[in-house]
């Protein structure tokens, strides 16, 4: 992902609501299950780490880009916004993927 793709999603999460809360009970499977399906859903989403929450939220933030194997585009204080491109129907086209199709 090139810097102009994280600014353009950067630009796209800011006016979004948050739509999943982690908390004490940390990265768990159901958890990252809930992401991935928000994630095919959407492309695009706001976590919201809770002040009980045992990690900080850059390491979670990394955990669970791993486990939802999605790009982890911005950690502001407690929020997280994670992108994973949908396959099947992309709903987000990148800056890196307009320049793409231009050429081709």
């Amino acid at each position: 992902m090139t810097s102009k793709d994280r600014s353009y999603l950067k630009g796209l999460a800011q006016p979004m609501d948050t739509i999943l809360s982690l908390g004490k009970s940390g990265v768990t499977p159901d958890f990252c299950k809930s992401a991935e399906e928000a994630l095919a859903k959407r492309e695009l989403i706001k976590i919201n780490v809770l002040k009980n929450a045992d990690d900080e939220p850059a390491a979670i933030a990394e955990m669970l880009g791993e486990r939802t194997r999605s790009e982890v585009v911005q950690v502001i204080g407690r929020k997280i916004v994670l992108y994973k491109r949908n396959k099947d129907k992309p709903k987000i086209i990148l800056p890196s993927e307009q320049g793409r199709k231009k050429k081709a």
